[in-house]
């Protein structure tokens, strides 16, 4: 009986107990896996596959699932030494904490809550969810949701699966890189053969994943930095042989990257500078671990090149600004040239044609104040060329004594088909003087004197361009007595020199300007082209007269109602304005702000396509905008006629220039 009986019991141990442990293992995983939201499937918590080979993960402790707890943030391969192991480490949980950093979902698979209450990314659970995805090359990642921390499930916005796409691509380029240093520590401890291919091959996989054509360059110029910082530590500086391999490497690395901006540029030999300079690196990062010490040094390097930056571009400013306003050779040249021929001239052959037609109020009149031969010629050419009828367009030009000869010569030699062209000298407006005209009284007072030409440095403007001295030429101030000048005519198109026509703008004299006395093109487009830009508005007399988010708007063609000029009174209102702004006290130097206020609510706003601005500034002007545009304008310093012009906007100026014109060959001015 007793013998019946203890086989009965032993046949009950082993018979009901292992099916008894697996239904509580297989309980135990069942609801493990119901309550996770991710795809992948953790078979043993002791291991997980990687690169189809079984890899233990030895940080996880055999621990019950009601017990388990987040693993720190420290992935160990086998075949890792120390320092590579902590690299790894950390490069994981850097691109962890760069991926969910602004992301508003907290994922409880992915962290936990250490001790002092900051959370800390689980690397391991980051791979286990990544390793799938990058074992199906490129198919589309799966949300992933969190419920156990927050208690509702909250929908990923578009930006965080962006986020979260690029995590696991730079996740993977991470994992590839340790999957290499794997199989070449594997390879040199097997000493097994043909290790090399598949080294090769794991190489050209994580080059096609990040195929940027810069990325070498980058990462010399990286190496560059951080050797610079060793160089400068106190550390690294009592150890005379490393500096010496140090400056070496540096030196190699700077012969090898060169002027290159492009992987291609490089030369072949430049893998093997960037690994003895990555080795001599971390021979220094071992003897300088003091990262307090490196922070310090990084950061006084990056304030010094900040302010070398700044230096800089104030220079480069100047040196535009300097470019701007200084004559080329061969537009030096051509006036001399053209100004011999002019007075080798008789009185006869110095007279234009159709001299009959410069009143006559029924024709197009134009009006120009130029000193620049060649910008001049560009805007009467493109203008007949898109005009129907060439006959009854009228240029006026006027231009000072230096140019006066060159200017007449030039429409002389090169007449613009049948219209007619008018060239004055400013000299000889004996009216406009300094008892008569405000502007010229200050331009020849001493205070306006010692402003441009006393050296001071210190009290410069901040703004170089109203220390143009261009604003001490009567020239820019010539478009505010355009009654005076032209005494019978009833309306006129001002243009300024620096525009090319691209459409016929006969329309213009029809336009309607309702009373108002200019028609502009508003620019207030932009916050800067409002009326607080230009004019002072601490001051009281400003503040009081006018509004500060008013739209600007732009000289260089307008329609002006002479009519209504006259009836208005505007030049005196200009001249009062003048006078009020003596000390610079109202406005800073230039046209457009007396403009503004001159003709503050007597301007008639014209569609935009009439006029668009910034071809000499702006390399971003929208081409749609250019192509529909009847007249373009190129202010700013980069003008297309100097080789700072911007290069795609040249061409547009370019096409009415004739470079086999005698006096530009012989002046050596090309395209």
């Amino acid at each position: 009986m007793k013998l019946r009986n203890a086989a009965l019991f032993l046949l009950l141990v082993t018979v009901l107990a292992p099916i008894i442990l697996y239904t509580d293992t297989l309980g135990t995983y069942l609801t493990s896996t119901s309550s996770s939201g991710d795809d992948f499937i953790m078979e043993e918590a002791s291991s997980f596959t990687f690169g189809g080979d079984i890899r233990p993960l030895n940080v996880l402790p055999q621990e019950s699932a009601s017990i388990l707890k987040e693993p720190l943030g420290i992935v160990y391969f086998e075949n890792f030494s120390d320092t590579s192991t902590t690299d790894n480490a950390r490069t994981t949980r850097q691109l962890t904490e760069e991926s969910l950093e602004g992301q508003g979902t907290i994922f409880s698979t992915s962290s936990h809550v250490r001790g002092d209450g900051q959370t800390e990314e689980n690397p391991i659970r980051l791979v286990t969810d990544a390793v799938p995805e990058a074992q199906k090359g490129g198919q589309d990642l799966k949300k992933h949701e969190s419920s156990e921390e927050i208690g509702t499930k909250t929908a990923q916005t578009d930006a965080s699966k962006e986020i979260s796409r690029a995590f696991v691509d730079r996740l993977n380029n991470s994992l590839l890189k340790v999957e290499i240093k794997t199989e070449q520590e594997s390879a040199r401890t097997s000493g097994r053969n043909g290790g090399g291919d598949a080294i090769a091959t794991q190489t050209d996989k994580l080059n096609e994943r990040t195929a940027f054509p810069d990325a070498r360059v980058r990462q010399l110029k990286d190496q560059l930095i951080r050797g610079k910082v060793y160089l400068s530590l106190s550390a690294t500086r009592n150890n005379p042989h490393f500096l010496r391999e140090l400056r070496l490497r540096m030196k190699e690395v700077q012969r090898a990257l060169g002027d290159a901006t492009k992987d291609s540029e490089l030369p072949r030999n430049v893998n093997d500078k960037l690994k003895a300079m990555e080795q001599t690196l971390a021979r220094g990062k071992q003897i300088q671990d003091d990262c307090a010490a490196v922070v310090k040094k990084l950061r006084a390097m990056l304030h010094s090149t900040e302010e070398q930056l700044r230096v800089h571009k104030k220079q480069a400013l100047f040196l535009t600004h300097l470019t701007a306003k200084t004559l080329p050779k061969g537009l030096h040249c051509l006036p001399l040239r053209l100004s011999t021929e002019y007075f080798m001239l008789n009185s006869s052959q110095r007279q234009f044609p159709n001299q009959d037609k410069l009143e006559d109020s029924k024709l197009y009149h134009y009006a120009m104040f130029s000193d620049n031969v060649l910008a001049a010629a560009v805007v009467v050419n493109s203008t007949i060329s898109h005009a129907k009828e060439a006959s009854n367009h009228v240029f006026h030009i006027v231009t000072d004594k230096l140019n006066y000869a060159a200017m007449r010569m030039w429409f002389l030699a090169n007449p613009p088909s049948n219209a007619t062209i008018q060239v004055q000298n400013v000299e000889e407006f004996t009216w406009l003087n300094s008892s008569y005209s405000p502007v010229l009284k200050q331009l020849g007072s001493p205070s306006m004197i010692d402003y441009y030409f006393k050296n001071r440095r210190a009290e410069s403007d901040s703004n170089l361009k109203f220390r143009n001295p261009k604003y001490l030429s009567i020239m820019n101030h010539l478009r505010f007595y355009l009654p005076e000048i032209f005494p019978n005519l009833n309306k006129i198109l001002f243009l300024d020199d620096d525009i090319v026509v691209q459409k016929d703008l006969t329309d213009l004299w029809s336009i309607d300007l309702k009373e108002k006395v200019i028609g502009v093109v508003e620019t207030c487009g932009e916050s800067f082209h409002r009326f607080d830009r230009y004019l002072n508005f601490s001051n009281p007399v400003i503040s009081r007269n006018f509004d500060p988010r008013a739209c600007g708007w732009a000289f260089g063609m307008n329609i002006v109602d002479l009519r209504q000029w006259r009836r208005q009174n505007i030049t005196e209102v200009y001249h009062s304005w003048q006078n009020l702004n003596h000390d610079r006290q109202l406005w800073k130097l230039g046209t457009l702000p007396p403009g503004l206020i001159t003709f503050w609510k007597r301007t008639y706003a014209l569609d935009r396509s009439w006029h668009v601005l910034g071809l000499g500034y702006n390399p971003n002007v929208s081409q749609k905008d250019i192509d529909r545009a009847a007249v373009i304008h190129y202010n700013g310093n980069l003008k297309p006629w100097l080789e700072i012009g911007i290069p795609k906007f040249r061409n547009y100026w370019a096409r009415f220039v004739d470079y086999d014109q005698v006096y530009l060959r012989e002046c050596n001015i090309n395209p």
